[in-house]
């Protein structure tokens, strides 16, 4: 399986101390929101991956298990 990453088109603008070195980058709010997504998206995969099958509980293991937590 081949996967296609698009990267983000990152408009930002680089603050300054006073002798002109960089010091922080400001991006807008729709592109903070974008790589916010992005970074949770990503976090969620890994986990996902990692996630071990064996660990998985059946249908009415699930049950059970959520019936306990209510009580």
């Amino acid at each position: 399986m081949k996967i296609q990453i698009k990267m983000l088109d990152i408009k930002k603008t680089y603050l300054t101390d006073e002798k002109k070195r960089p010091v922080a980058v400001q991006v807008d709010l729709e592109t903070f929101e974008k790589m916010e997504q992005l970074l949770e998206d990503y976090a969620l995969g890994q986990f996902i991956e990692e996630n071990d099958p064996a660990e998985n509980l059946t249908l009415n293991e699930a049950k059970e298990y959520y019936r306990k937590l209510k009580q």
